[in-house]
């Protein structure tokens, strides 16, 4: 598992509850953009037959999460909003060098920590939802959690079968601090990221 950098302010999760309609559009959204993302990647590195089988069942999931999600939303009453700009996600993709394989390597890290982020709230509105006696979101989001954690290690090992470890650890790093310092210049809203 991905080492943070930070961890989410408890704050986050008191907001986002509060507003559970913009949570789960924002959700959904987020799941849609993960499958979107393991996409591309097949998409613009498609060459070797295991890279495009990890991404192709990781993009599966997320869109079998995405349908989930939709589900949750229509046996609550609440209608999908619009999508907005993901100032996070942005920001951290902004840290990708240019020149390949560093894009690649960069790509995959950079997924990889949105997943870490994934599980890490996830898991908080997993427990904060279970505090509130909403168990049917409690166990969902427990569930989504785990496999946010999963999906973060296959893109490290992905990004490992593309460069060197060492050189590869040592990216991460740079952006586990990097994504710490973009996570910290943002306002608490009930947005997953």
């Amino acid at each position: 598992m991905i080492a943070l950098g930070s961890s989410t302010h408890p704050a986050w999760f008191a907001t986002s509850g509060q507003h559970l309609g913009a949570l789960l559009s924002d959700h959904l959204h987020c799941e849609r953009k993960a499958a979107e993302n393991a996409m591309s990647l097949v998409r613009r590195y498609p060459n070797q037959a295991a890279f495009v089988e990890a991404l192709t069942r990781l993009a599966h999931e997320e869109t079998s999460h995405l349908v989930q999600v939709a589900a949750i939303m229509n046996e609550r009453g609440l209608v999908v909003r619009s999508d907005g700009p993901n100032r996070y996600a942005r920001a951290l993709l902004a840290q990708m060098r240019g020149n390949e394989p560093e894009r690649r390597v960069d790509a995959l890290l950079c997924a990889a920590l949105i997943e870490a982020r994934s599980h890490e709230r996830l898991s908080l509105l997993a427990r904060g939802f279970q505090q509130r006696g909403d168990q049917q979101l409690a166990d969902f989001y427990a569930a989504l959690g785990d496999a946010e954690e999963r999906h973060a290690e296959i893109y490290v090992s992905l990004a490992k079968d593309a460069a060197p470890t060492a050189a590869v650890d040592d990216r991460l790093a740079e952006l586990v601090e990097r994504e710490a310092e973009i996570l910290a210049a943002l306002p608490h809203g009930p947005r997953i990221h």
